[in-house]
């Protein structure tokens, strides 16, 4: 008992020590930097903070210091938390397309279906010119107050699935009552394909699914078992890949360039090493997740080559809304497009390498 007393003092001393240490550091810290995830510590985003924060504390020796706020503590939605972006009361937010097309309508370009072929090609993409071009827009459109730092991955890939029957082809949704979002892209798609669009809450969807007000989804793996949909009756997945689950990762601007240059540096190649840590992080959870949904019994359905061009063809339509209704939407489907096309040409220019 008295051992026992006496590993307790110890314990209690170092964690105290471990406080003062790390409030020391924190205090002595040049730059103080509120970094905002509206997730959980199960979600990829904050896998891509923790990284983020490890490096950039560690090499700018301490000069920065990076404080993270996951949940809704500091701001509660997309348009709240870009606000408090602008204003400089938050320095690094998180964001899908959806919770800020509202103020940058063309972030949904990623959102357009069947464009990015793999995830070689999309993690291409989203590490060159493309995300800079997207930078310059945003800064221009929020009066340099919102920059663009990288753009990662929150989720792997959206596909679709649903309670009723396998989907091969297009014509097997044709009917089915699809669950999406309030958004007008996804609901084009889904409109495409000739089922029927249903906005419902996140929250209300296990529901929805029971008693057959929606018979379908277009989500990522790891978010259907989290969710725990197959046990009110979500059983067929289709891996047809519609849709990239980007990740746009918000700076506030004027903080930013306030920062030395060679601290600036240590910011992008964090945002580079929390980028990487995203496009992981989804992969490695999904195992797990597709062993349980089959596991629940669950079917996945790999469609063919034949049939993904199929779904393609049938999407088409998006593409012509999507121009046509958004901001130099044909700008920048043009732009995705070609710097897909072009990824996927250095993909099969290295191969001739690395087969041989």
């Amino acid at each position: 008992m008295v051992i026992n007393k006496k590993l307790k003092s110890a314990l209690v001393g170092t964690l105290a020590g471990a406080t003062l240490l790390f409030g020391a550091l924190s205090s002595a810290a040049e730059f103080n930097l509120r970094a905002v995830a509206n997730s959980n510590e199960n979600d990829e985003d904050y896998d891509g903070l923790v990284v983020f924060k490890d490096f950039v504390e560690a090499h700018s020796n301490g000069k920065i210091a990076v404080e993270l706020f996951i949940g809704t503590q500091l701001c509660a939605n997309g348009t709240e938390c870009m606000q408090a972006l602008e204003d400089g009361s938050v320095d690094v937010f998180i964001s899908t397309a959806s919770g800020v097309g509202n103020m940058f309508p063309y972030v949904q370009v990623l959102d357009l279906p069947y464009l990015l072929r793999d995830d070689r090609v999309a993690e291409t993409v989203l590490a060159g010119d493309f995300t800079r071009e997207l930078r310059k827009s945003i800064l221009d459109d929020s009066d340099n107050r919102v920059r663009l730092m990288t753009i990662g991955n929150t989720g792997g890939w959206r596909n679709f699935a649903n309670t009723k029957r396998t989907v091969q082809t297009p014509k097997d949704i044709e009917g089915l009552k699809i669950r999406t979002v309030v958004s007008d892209l996804p609901q084009e798609l889904v409109k495409s394909l000739g089922a029927s669009p249903t906005p419902i809450p996140w929250p209300e969807l296990f529901t929805s699914f029971q008693t057959g007000v929606v018979e379908g989804s277009k989500n990522g793996i790891t978010d259907i078992m989290s969710m725990k949909f197959p046990e009110a009756g979500l059983k067929y997945i289709t891996l047809d890949g519609h849709a990239y689950m980007s990740a746009y990762w918000f700076m506030n601007n004027e903080n930013f360039l306030a920062m030395p240059e060679d601290m600036r540096r240590v910011i992008v190649d964090g945002f580079s090493a929390l980028q990487q840590a995203t496009f992981a992080s989804p992969k490695r959870k999904s195992i797990k997740a597709y062993q349980d949904f089959s596991a629940a019994g669950g079917e996945v359905y790999v469609p063919t080559p034949e049939q993904k061009d199929a779904f393609k063809k049938a999407a088409e339509p998006v593409y012509s809304w999507f121009k046509g209704n958004v901001k130099d939407g044909e700008k920048w489907f043009n732009l995705l497009a070609q710097e897909a096309t072009k990824a996927e040409q250095a993909i099969e220019t290295s191969y001739t390498s690395d087969l041989n």
